[in-house]
């Protein structure tokens, strides 16, 4: 799909004439006239979790972005809390083996995530003297920390002003701003462009504006059912006033679980986590009846890191 610049929305002929209470956000070249009513909704209705505490820092900030990949808040929030109760710094963390933390991650499901968060703690003990790094550059340089993860934790975690754009937030601005009911497929260089054209100036409220922006879309403007009544810019929003058009371009991914290798991988890893001891081949094979999808599956699990194959068909977590 096609991604349309900010500066020229799909909206009807007829909005031109509407009143300025229903002007599309996109003719605010600059949003400033998005930030106030999204922020002042997000003061209103932002959900209590643990990461957007004072108390959670740096380092709560930084575990709850990589759990929260692909990952609903619901199947996060038991798991992250344990996880910081056990490893409330980068340097706990860093102490463990890296099969430790795979054996933590539990079901919260790709579990090399476990793997790149481990590693990030090292060097960050390592680079930082234990200290989750301030600066955007150095965020970006840890390892398993990509341009979003590091654009997350330096606004959450610091105040700072950076563009995160994650798929909440790409929804609500191909909606609001653009006039498509949905964002391509990946991330473009437009939406980067119009992300960083609609943060505020001042850095606090830019801030805000990311954790905002990523609730409403979140709570609001969900990818099924938009709550378009509840929306604090659903007078500006250019989908709606174009009439809400249904999605053109390439389906939308979805994806599937049953039957995958990804859920093979899912039952040999639970035998793994459960073991104290390496665990025999047979153990493995009782787990998943066809043998040529196992194998598959456990091969590409020696091959991630994420088990470790010791002599005599044995398997067993990672220890390095």
């Amino acid at each position: 799909m096609t991604s349309i610049p900010a500066t020229t929305p799909t909206v009807p002929p007829s909005a031109a004439s509407l009143p300025s209470a229903a002007v599309p956000a996109s003719e605010g070249s600059d949003g400033s006239q998005l930030h106030a009513p999204v922020t002042d909704w997000f003061d209103a209705h932002a959900r209590d979790l643990p990461w957007r505490r004072p108390e959670a820092g740096a380092w709560g900030v930084m575990v709850s972005e990589f759990m929260l990949q692909q990952t609903p808040v619901s199947r996060v929030l038991p798991v992250y809390e344990q996880w910081l109760a056990r490893w409330p710094r980068p340097a706990d963390l860093a102490a463990e083996a890296p099969g430790e933390a795979v054996r933590a991650w539990g079901r919260l499901g790709y579990p090399r995530r476990a793997l790149r968060l481990h590693a990030a703690a090292l060097a960050i003990q390592e680079r930082h003297g234990g200290d989750v790094p301030r600066e955007h550059g150095q965020l970006l340089a840890l390892p398993g920390v990509g341009e979003y993860t590091a654009a997350a934790v330096a606004s959450f975690a610091y105040g700072q002003r950076h563009a995160v754009l994650d798929t909440n937030v790409r929804r609500v601005f191909a909606r609001a701003v653009t006039g498509r009911q949905f964002p391509p497929n990946a991330t473009t260089a437009a939406e980067r462009k119009l992300a960083r054209a609609l943060l505020p100036d001042d850095e606090r409220i830019a801030a805000k504006w990311a954790a905002a922006t990523m609730e409403l879309g979140a709570l609001v403007c969900t990818a099924r059912g938009p709550e378009c009544g509840r929306c604090p810019i659903a007078a500006r929003c250019a989908w709606k006033l174009a009439g809400s058009p249904p999605h053109e371009g390439p389906a939308r991914r979805t994806q599937t679980y049953a039957g995958t290798d990804r859920q093979v991988r899912g039952k040999l890893l639970a035998v793994l986590r459960e073991a104290l001891a390496p665990v025999p081949q047979a153990a493995l094979d009782a787990v998943w009846d066809e043998p040529v999808q196992r194998a598959r599956a456990l091969d590409g699990l020696v091959s991630d890191g994420l088990v470790e194959p010791l002599p005599g068909g044995r398997y067993r977590l990672p220890r390095t």
